[in-house]
């Protein structure tokens, strides 16, 4: 039995998924792997670097910082989320991440990304965190206009959530069969059509594959959603997601509200939490 730990993204709908997360341990659960998208992966190394309440601390503390997230960040730069700032100043100065914990952790680490080229996902797993990591971990997490395109390793590459919103086949078709999923949407949630794809076909006019993928992102999330309600009502996965929509946006600069988004996240996964032991045991 491979036990796999799979994080779907949206943005600072992630704190969600931070707040399980540190449920989880604090009270020692372990996985083979892991796997996350956009916020997911962002968030969701610090699982493997052993970071109990690291991804709130960074957030509260800078959500208001325009060195973080800002306009001014987006004009500059070209990205809303500054690379420099959020990649490299926070990780290698202002709250350290645990490079060496993150090595020793056996557990697997993967990324997604999506080719901007074909359109397609691209998974990469991450044995360190270094210069080249981290840009495919902040691959995974540009969101299309308001990031500049990650190129690294011959790829040109955005957001992980265009192609491949949650990877639950990919990490089933290399052998992680137990596997907890954690969704940022409540199970009500139906995607509706980008409404921004006028903007979308204008941007990115010389990326047919993209914009193809983008156009049928809905399809491709509801789909794969349905897919997984399907394995939950077998009891084949877990799955932890909010009873209802989280009290947040995807771009949020409100402590308050990432404080409680984080906080429902805590609850799901306190009010869970024997659930997974048995479902992993």
């Amino acid at each position: 039995m491979k036990k796999g730990l799979i994080l779907e993204g949206g943005a600072m709908r992630g704190l969600f998924t931070a707040g399980i997360c540190d449920v989880m341990m604090k009270n020692g659960i372990e996985f083979d792997g892991m796997i996350g998208v956009s916020a997911g992966a962002a968030f969701g190394c610090n699982y493997k670097s052993g970071q109990i309440g690291r991804v709130l601390r960074y957030n509260l503390k800078y959500a208001r910082d325009r060195r973080y997230c800002s306009l001014h960040s987006l004009v500059t730069t070209g990205d809303l989320y500054s690379a420099a700032f959020c990649y490299h100043e926070i990780p290698e100065k202002l709250d350290i991440f645990d490079v060496e914990a993150f090595i020793s952790n056996p557990m697997e680490y993967y990324v997604v990304c999506t080719d901007i080229v074909t359109g397609e996902p691209v998974y990469r797993k991450c044995d360190t965190v270094d210069y080249n990591n981290l840009e495919w971990i902040r691959a995974s997490a540009s969101m299309p206009l308001v990031s500049r395109i990650v190129e690294v390793d011959g790829y040109e590459l955005l957001d992980g959530g265009i192609a491949d919103s949650v990877p639950l086949k990919y990490f089933e078709s290399i052998g992680y069969d137990r596997n907890v999923v954690v969704l940022t949407q409540p199970a009500t949630y139906i995607k509706g059509e980008n409404k921004a794809m006028p903007l979308v076909r204008r941007r990115l006019k010389k990326y047919p594959g993209v914009i193809k993928a983008m156009e049928n992102r809905h399809i491709m999330y509801n789909n794969t959603i349905k897919e997984i309600c399907e394995k939950e009502k077998k009891g084949e996965i877990l799955v932890l997601r909010p009873e209802a929509p989280l009290p947040v946006g995807r771009v949020e600069r409100n402590p308050e509200r990432l404080q409680a988004t984080y906080d429902v996240g805590r609850k799901v996964g306190e009010h869970n939490l024997e659930r997974i032991k048995e479902y992993l045991r």
